[in-house]
């Protein structure tokens, strides 16, 4: 059984870092096609290392670019044991042996996206596996987050993720919207971060494979579900108030993560690169 876990989170990292590879090209190419006389920009790729314990990734982010102004794409596989503070979060959210036991495993892939355009939106995806000795989950979702809202944009990335979700299970895009939504709500400002999309997390089923093969389809839903959104908007003219009503929005987003977003939390306090964890933060923002 061990041996079979073994070869599941090889296959779950392998697909991770191919899913990380093949988006990353892809946003080159459109950085290729972007708008203006530019730099085209390029990301650059950083290893990183987990503290004293064991495994790392690849930071890999691309700044001031014709379309991005700035884009994390990171992949990463870390192992150890788990510090007191994230083991006794773990067992107090009822993982099988947590209380006794905290080693753990976990790869995956976190992309944010932020525009040079304001009328182009600002993304989230991450999809990932996470395994203890008791038991293994996945997680992951992608949302959007636009400064500028389009319905058209908005129904397009809905209607991709509806479709992803309904190849596995009818009931779970209306499951994972709604938990998008109460993930994604940002209370000391009494509203949504952007736009929503479909989060998931603790997900198992007890079918790893069915699990990972929706992960997968989580994963590959994402440039089809973004990459039209961001080519459409790319090149349309925008003024200095739309500059603001960016920049403004994008103090809301530093917020939610900073404070609220339970991965970044999950990273500092496990040790990993302080700079993979905090990629997601804008490289501009401005408050009211």
């Amino acid at each position: 059984m061990e041996g079979q876990m073994d070869d599941q989170r090889q296959r779950a990292a392998l697909w991770f870092r191919e899913l990380r590879d093949r988006i990353v090209s892809a946003f080159e190419g459109l950085e290729d096609r972007g708008p203006g006389d530019g730099p085209v920009g390029r990301f650059v790729v950083t290893p990183t290392q987990r503290g004293e314990d064991g495994g790392g990734g690849l930071m890999s982010v691309m700044r001031g670019g014709r379309v991005f102004e700035k884009v994390g794409v990171n992949w990463s596989e870390v192992h150890g044991t788990l510090a007191p503070k994230a083991q006794a979060a773990m067992a107090a959210r009822g993982v099988p042996g947590m209380d006794s036991d905290p080693r753990f495993w976990a790869s995956g892939i976190s992309l944010v996206a932020h525009m040079q355009n304001p009328h182009a939106p600002a993304v989230h995806m991450n999809t990932r596996m996470f395994w203890t000795p008791g038991t293994w989950w996945f997680g992951g979702g992608a949302d959007l987050n636009p400064c500028i809202e389009y319905p058209a944009d908005i129904d397009h990335f809905h209607a991709t993720l509806r479709d992803a979700c309904a190849r596995h299970d009818a009931d779970y895009y209306d499951r994972f919207k709604a938990w998008a939504d109460e993930y994604f709500f940002v209370p000391h400002r009494g509203r949504a971060r952007g736009v929503g999309g479909i989060f998931y997390d603790d997900l198992n089923s007890g079918d790893w494979n069915a699990d990972f093969a929706f992960t997968r389809e989580v994963g590959q839903a994402f440039l089809p579900a973004f990459l039209p959104l961001a080519e459409a908007r790319m090149a349309q003219g925008w003024t200095e108030e739309d500059r603001d009503v960016q920049l403004v929005h994008r103090g809301l987003y530093a917020e939610y993560n900073l404070v609220y977003d339970r991965g970044t939390k999950f990273g500092l306090e496990t040790g990993h690169n302080a700079d993979a964890v905090l990629m997601s933060l804008p490289p501009v923002a401005k408050w009211p």
